[in-house]
């Protein structure tokens, strides 16, 4: 069982921004895909960035260029830096991980793919007014 704790969600006008945190409680950390994902109400979930295990970051379109994947190993944290919010990112953003032995030689899109994902966190809220 992995557990997955996110934080730093909040209310922010557009143009602001946010850091997301996710502490992971499984060792060792660094044979994860991570990722963050969101969803909007009445919408799907959809990937937002993930963070291969050699340090390979992926994004959605949409947010490239204004928001950054991280992590810190000794934390077993994940970040999300979030600039430049627009009321569209409003949603529920969820910290995801699954062993990376699942992503490969598989297609690279997959990582994007909620359904891959086993371990989920609970979710913390982004609001965005503008």
């Amino acid at each position: 069982r992995v557990d997955l704790v996110e934080s730093g969600g909040g209310s922010v006008q557009a143009g602001g921004s946010l850091k997301l945190s996710c502490v992971h409680s499984d060792d060792p950390y660094n044979t994860y895909y991570m990722g963050w994902f969101r969803q909007a109400p009445g919408k799907e979930r959809e990937a937002v960035a993930v963070l291969d295990n050699d340090g390979t970051t992926s994004y959605t379109e949409s947010v490239k260029g204004r928001f950054t994947i991280s992590k810190d190993d000794a934390k077993r944290t994940l970040y999300l830096q979030m600039d430049n919010l627009k009321p569209e990112d409003t949603a529920m953003y969820y910290c995801a991980a699954e062993p990376s032995r699942r992503f490969s030689g598989k297609s690279y899109s997959l990582r994007h793919d909620v359904s891959a994902y086993i371990y989920w966190g609970r979710g913390t809220q982004v609001t965005v007014s503008s």
